[in-house]
């Protein structure tokens, strides 16, 4: 039985660990997360740095994720990252833990359970499981995967908690690597001429081939990057400095 639990894990490593700096571009690092996410069942993932003590918003830890653009909005405009079970466990632990949205937030002492619990309901993330990560250099992260499936068994467990420090060390290093990037990745360029199109996230997401989550993580990444206040700003200064047809 342990062999069989050792080979399985072994060829899930050699699926999804191998060739993480192989990869092209940061949305190659996020097409495999989206893999991870869809091969246990889960709907959204999440990558962060942890966030310090004196941090006012959550959105600012986020490296890369396939939550909705408009849930992080709310999360922090209710300031949600104030006395977050979860936030507060990452800062003071490095085990890797299972969340249920109702049942970690019964633990918030500031009135806002229901507000936290309703909203990853609503966006179907209500249930999933924290992997504490961190790099060389001691900055401390976190890999998370959200959705509706049943607990992960111990074994799931360890297969992504050894995914963690990989995943969150190679995004770290390309960052920290590279100075401020204004070019837009192949994947970016894809949705925003889908959007100057008339496309809804919707529709990019069948014709793409990818979740709407991860549609809109590469608009709202090119939105921020062309420094744009939406999609249709976004757009027409692509389309200005030349990116787009």
């Amino acid at each position: 039985m342990a062999d069989r639990i050792h080979t399985t894990s072994a060829q899930f490593q050699n699926r999804w660990g191998t060739n993480l700096s192989a990869l092209a571009a940061e949305e190659d690092v996020a097409e495999r997360l989206e893999g991870i996410a869809r091969h246990f069942g889960f709907r959204g993932y999440l990558l962060i740095t942890v966030p310090s003590e004196t941090s006012t918003d959550f959105s600012s830890s986020v490296l890369l994720t396939s939550w909705p653009d408009e849930m992080l909005r709310t999360y922090d405009h209710a300031g949600l990252i104030f006395g977050s079970p979860v936030v507060e466990r990452l800062r003071q632990s490095t085990n890797p833990f299972v969340y249920d949205a109702d049942g970690t937030n019964r633990r918030r002492i500031d009135g806002k359970a229901a507000i936290a619990a309703d909203l990853f309901e609503r966006h179907g993330l209500s249930r999933g499981a924290y992997f504490p990560a961190h790099n060389s250099a001691g900055l401390r992260g976190a890999l998370a995967f959200g959705g509706t499936r049943e607990l992960l068994q111990p074994r799931e467990m360890a297969e992504l908690n050894a995914l963690a420090n990989q995943i969150f060390t190679e995004v770290v290093e390309r960052r920290s690597g590279h100075g401020p990037n204004v070019s837009l990745s192949r994947r970016e360029i894809e949705c925003l001429s889908w959007a100057s199109a008339g496309k809804t996230s919707v529709e990019m997401s069948e014709i793409l081939g990818l979740s709407e989550y991860t549609v809109n993580h590469y608009l709202n990444r090119a939105t921020r990057k062309l420094d744009a206040v939406n999609r249709v700003q976004a757009v027409a200064k692509a389309i200005r400095a030349g990116l787009l047809n």
